[in-house]
């Protein structure tokens, strides 16, 4: 369930919001306020997922009003002015903005936003792992790793961009991995979105061929082209 509050001095603009929520599944009002000063306790003290944001604030301007909190949730402006709005995208948890008086479909666009914003952050939080090199955690993502190397005591793992090398073994690895990723040799675990081609026994990744262990063969090709 994702939550919300309303955050809206005019009460018939909090009225439809209201109404419109009530018509949407997934989504949990938990609060309204007319001011951010009531506001601001509530979020002090709860998380929420995002505000329905006025930029017109008796106390404050919408804006500044986030720029106050140190977590901000994702916000949806809603606005009688449209230049304001454009403003707006300043903010980086800014997803959308609503120009007043606006209709339960362009509201439900809004909401599509959101729930697409939250999801791509939990499913990148979901994939992500940190490698500890040197006493220093490394954040990588896991769709970004092409390959991992194994050579003696040490492990390297591959991406586009860098080499991450520490030491390490693959067997550690094996089980802490999400299912697109195999053990193709005694030396190599491989990510299979990122397989160009195989040729015989070996495997074409980024131009680095990888060879496919005897052992390890069946189960590969069976995962590779489970269809066959």
């Amino acid at each position: 369930m994702i939550s919300c509050v309303i955050i809206e001095d005019e009460i018939p603009a909090q009225k439809i919001l209201q109404r419109f929520l009530s018509k949407t599944f997934n989504i949990e009002l938990l609060a309204s306020f007319q001011t951010a000063k009531e506001a601001h306790s509530f979020l002090q003290e709860n998380t929420v997922d995002f505000v329905f944001l006025d930029i017109n604030l008796p106390d404050i301007m919408g804006i500044d009003f986030m720029k106050t909190l140190i977590n901000p949730p994702y916000v949806i402006i809603t606005t009688a002015y449209p230049d304001y709005a454009l403003d707006s995208f300043d903010l980086d948890t800014i997803v959308d903005y609503l120009v007043k008086p606006f209709s339960f479909d362009r509201f439900l666009k809004a909401i599509r936003k959101i729930e697409q914003r939250i999801k791509h952050v939990e499913t990148e939080n979901n994939e992500t792992i940190f490698l500890n090199i040197d006493k220093t955690l490394h954040k990588v993502l896991l769709h970004d790793i092409l390959y991992i190397e194994s050579d003696r005591n040490y492990l390297t793992f591959v991406t586009n961009e860098k080499k991450h090398v520490f030491i390490d073994s693959l067997k550690n690895w094996t089980a802490k991995l999400p299912e697109y990723f195999i053990q193709v040799h005694k030396s190599y675990i491989i990510n299979l979105n990122h397989v160009d081609k195989i040729s015989g026994n070996e495997i074409h990744i980024d131009k680095i061929r990888i060879p496919i262990g005897r052992t390890f063969k069946s189960n590969f090709m069976m995962k590779f082209n489970p269809k066959k």
